[in-house]
């Protein structure tokens, strides 16, 4: 009798005959189970933690006042005695640079707080109210959202006036959509869980539900979105500075540099070049960063990852 060669010859070899086949190790799992960052994700925290350092010793980093003039040295290039040259008055790029990295910060992390205060609690507190209260309440968040984040934030500032006060507000309102209709997202989710039917059926209220329940399972998401918005209010806040709509013209946040700079970049780029380089890689190592954090607490996200994986698995 004799046997057909082919797939099945492999399976009657001795054992000491048979190829050994490689081992194959599962994606997203490493030699000696270690965990490595991507290399974006490692890079974004390098620059966020350097940046971090220059806010918090912005009084030692710098060797020259932000404010102080010289018309003598006026658009000087980079030297050893000011790192980043001057601008148009003689004032030192280096120390303007780090003192406005402050600013910026405070401005973009004081707008999108104002944001999740605003679209966040509030729209849960009027959910939790009832319809009377939460139709209003998004009535004008659909008009929010209709409007382009910059045009509603100029509105805003030309009502409220100049000033970093206004600037927060106008960018605080202008990007609460995106909070209050996560949180809406989450409340409906979540009042149609079989524990919140539960606890209703046992007398628990719309606000204790809120409290046990709903606000648990969304403050991860919350925090999330606020990685994810703060590098847009950052970027809004130079495009309004960059417009004269934003803060007052001696306060030097990045926005106000480049407004300031970019009538005189044939003769001094540098002073425009430096706070575009600082704002372009600080916006950058954000977005990464709340991606990276979307991607990795977002359930929604995973679930939806994973369903199309098993229809690719089907269909192939």
């Amino acid at each position: 009798m004799t046997l057909l060669r082919g797939e099945n010859d492999t399976a009657l070899r001795p054992p000491a005959q048979r190829q050994p086949q490689p081992a194959t190790i599962p994606r997203g799992v490493t030699k000696g189970k270690r965990a490595s960052l991507p290399f974006g994700l490692a890079m974004s925290l390098v620059i966020l933690a350097v940046f971090l350092l220059t806010v918090l010793l912005e009084p030692f980093l710098s060797m020259h006042d932000p404010f102080t003039q010289n018309l003598l040295a006026r658009n000087q290039p980079p030297t050893f005695t000011h790192f980043a040259g001057t601008d148009n008055f003689g004032r030192d790029v280096y120390a303007r640079l780090i003192h406005g990295a402050r600013l910026t910060f405070f401005v973009g992390v004081a707008a999108v707080l104002t944001a999740l205060l605003i679209g966040g609690a509030l729209s849960l507190l009027t959910l939790a109210g009832g319809r009377w209260l939460s139709d209003p309440f998004f009535g004008f968040i659909d008009f929010v959202r209709a409007l382009p984040d910059v045009l509603f934030a100029l509105m805003l500032i030309v009502a409220l006036g100049t000033g970093l006060s206004s600037v927060v507000i106008a960018l605080g309102i202008a990007f609460s959509p995106f909070f209050a209709y996560l949180a809406r997202a989450a409340w409906r989710r979540e009042m149609a869980a079989g524990y919140v039917s539960a606890a209703r059926t046992f007398g628990a209220g719309r606000l204790q539900i809120l409290y046990r329940h709903v606000m648990p399972n969304i403050i991860g998401t919350l925090i999330t979105m606020a990685a994810v918005i703060l590098p847009r209010c950052i970027v809004t806040e130079a495009v309004l500075s960059f417009l004269g709509l934003g803060v007052s013209p001696e306060t030097p946040t990045w926005g106000r540099m480049i407004a300031d700079a970019t009538p005189l970049f044939e003769r001094a780029p540098h002073a425009v070049l430096f706070p575009v380089l600082a704002l372009s890689l600080l916006t950058l190592s954000l977005a990464l960063l709340g991606n990276h954090l979307r991607a990795a607490f977002d359930p929604l996200r995973d679930q939806g990852s994973k369903t199309r994986s098993g229809k690719q698995a089907r269909l192939s």
